[in-house]
């Protein structure tokens, strides 16, 4: 597997993360406001492109491989909850991204060594 794949994967889990952002956007909106359905029309259409991404990366690694990198997004849930809505980080969910992250790291090292 090329690390170019890896590294475009993670980009596309990144615009799935967004896709969270705009829906959380719209929920604070009037339900059915010209707002509400601009940024929730905006999340179908970020959604749509990461489906289509999605499909594009299935075709150069394993699902398993892929699927187990989608725990990333935990990651920048947090981020863009600190940046954006200006949510707390906290131990707790500093330790929670940190474990998700040895565990892809510890998935992808696996992975890695057992196609050798």
């Amino acid at each position: 597997m090329k690390i170019k794949h890896v590294v475009l994967l993670h980009i596309i889990l990144l615009l799935f993360s967004f896709a969270e952002v705009l829906g959380k956007l719209a929920s604070s909106e009037e339900f059915f406001s010209m707002k509400f359905i601009l940024i929730y029309g905006g999340m179908i259409g970020v959604l749509v492109l990461y489906a289509f991404f999605w499909q594009q990366i299935l075709k150069r690694m394993p699902l398993v491989f892929a699927y187990a990198n989608k725990a990333v997004t935990v990651l920048w849930g947090l981020v863009f909850g600190v940046l954006l809505f200006g949510e707390q980080i906290t131990v707790k969910k500093i330790l929670g991204v940190v474990l998700v992250g040895i565990g892809i790291l510890v998935y992808s090292i696996g992975e890695s060594h057992a196609r050798e």
